[in-house]
């Protein structure tokens, strides 16, 4: 596989660019090698500018759930696009897109659109603490709700496939407020309550982790966590800027039949552009500026192109049907590359819900971060570049999920197989 190209294109983005990315979970630097860069995403491929193809199912880390480039989104983009890119005005196009949400998630009663998931839970935090007048969150080891200050504390994916402390430049003072419990451990939480009673505004959780890989709730977890918040009066926040439209159509709170207060989304309901939104109880809602004090604001939020992109992508996976033939792709995937490794002889431990998943390189069954940590990097590495070379792209950590498209059909799938076949066949070589 000749990368040349790239190689010369990332030598000159390290002068420009730090690290030569500008994004660290591009960077590689967890598998060995560098990063490809690419020229066009066509269905499920991605084509790198050497003209090398792959199979992807990294699909932008899981906005593109109907595959790169569909061609109902990109007309939706063209049309909007040339009606303006921006107009710091509302547009029709942001109530069609709140109302095609709350259809799928109807605990949403009120939505506001920020442009990415930080945003989106820097904003649902400021919220909770504004409405219950408390300053404390919890926060869960080996989750991510984005780069904000107050939240890279045990953050998961990024700051642990680079090996580096949660991040220098957050002042020690911006966390002193952020408590952090262990995932699928609800006596680390009552714990907490009981420490700093009257004190806590809210837990934000991933009802599904997905920057630990994908770890599934344990039953009743999440049960018990709308049981503690509503004893102690804190809102329970739903991030499912990953989970949204990926586990079910409706979230994990539709899959799992939990109301939280407040949900946030992203990634998905841009369908590829820069989009989140946070939403919930019309009455904690009704908080948000102008309606209320908490104020909170962004230039581009709403723009017309990530409505528009946004309400295409929805429309396509409307159909349950459609849905449901992505998730059984993904049990296909799951038993062909567990049937390859049993052959190999190789341990992995495979997690999926709906159209997330992860293959752990591990002989322990991963459900917090304390089991997670503990898969084998090296393995997944050799792993990753031997599918690579078979011209399959996966995430380049072995804390990151995997995703599938409506266009990660049998065809594909098969394909698909057949390089994981061919990479457990050479695993010792």
């Amino acid at each position: 596989m000749n990368i040349d190209k790239s190689v010369s294109l990332f030598r000159e983005a390290q002068a420009l660019l730090p690290g030569g990315v500008d994004s660290p979970v591009r960077a590689f630097r967890a598998v060995g090698g560098q990063p490809l860069f690419i020229d066009c995403g066509e269905g499920p491929y991605l084509y790198d500018v050497d003209g090398n193809r792959y199979i992807d199912y990294v699909l932008s880390w899981g906005p593109l759930i109907t595959g790169h480039a569909h061609p109902h989104v990109v007309e939706a983009i063209q049309k909007a696009a040339v009606k303006g890119t921006s107009y710091g005005a509302p547009s029709p196009l942001e109530l069609d897109l709140a109302k095609r949400v709350m259809e799928f998630m109807p605990n949403i009663e009120m939505i506001r659109f920020v442009n990415s998931g930080t945003e989106a839970t820097m904003s649902a935090l400021r919220l909770a603490r504004a409405y219950t007048k408390r300053d404390k969150i919890i926060k869960f080891e080996g989750c991510y709700h984005g780069h904000a200050d107050l939240l890279l504390v045990q953050a998961g994916s990024g700051v642990a496939t680079l090996g580096l402390p949660d991040s220098p430049g957050v002042p020690a003072n911006t966390v002193k407020d952020t408590l952090v419990a262990e995932f699928n451990d609800l006596e680390s939480v009552e714990r907490l309550f009981k420490r700093y009673p009257e004190q806590i505004a809210a837990i934000i959780v991933e009802p599904v982790a997905g920057n630990m890989g994908v770890i599934p709730p344990r039953p009743g977890f999440l049960e018990g966590l709308r049981v503690i918040t509503k004893r102690e009066g804190a809102i329970l926040i739903f991030d499912e800027v990953m989970t949204g439209f990926r586990v079910h159509p409706g979230g994990a709170q539709t899959l799992y039949n939990i109301t939280p207060d407040l949900t946030t989304l992203g990634k998905v309901i841009g369908g590829g552009l820069p989009v989140g939104a946070y939403g919930g109880r019309k009455e904690i809602l009704q908080m948000v500026a102008p309606a209320g004090p908490m104020y909170q604001a962004g230039t581009l939020a709403g723009n017309p192109l990530a409505m528009s992109a946004g309400l295409a992508t929805l429309e396509l996976i409307r159909d349950q049907k459609v849905w449901d033939e992505m998730e059984r792709h993904a049990r296909q995937l799951d038993v062909g590359i567990e049937s390859a490794a049993k052959k190999a002889g190789v341990p992995i431990q495979q997690t999926r819900v709906g159209t997330m998943r992860t293959t752990f390189f591990s002989e322990t069954e991963p459900v917090d971060w304390n089991t997670v940590k503990g898969a084998d990097k090296v393995q997944f590495a050799k792993f990753f570049q031997k599918m690579l070379s078979n011209g399959v792209y996966l995430a380049p950590s072995q804390f990151e999920a995997g995703f599938l498209s409506i266009v990660h059909d049998e065809r594909v799938i098969a394909e698909t197989l057949a390089a994981v076949e061919q990479t457990f066949n050479t695993w010792w070589q």
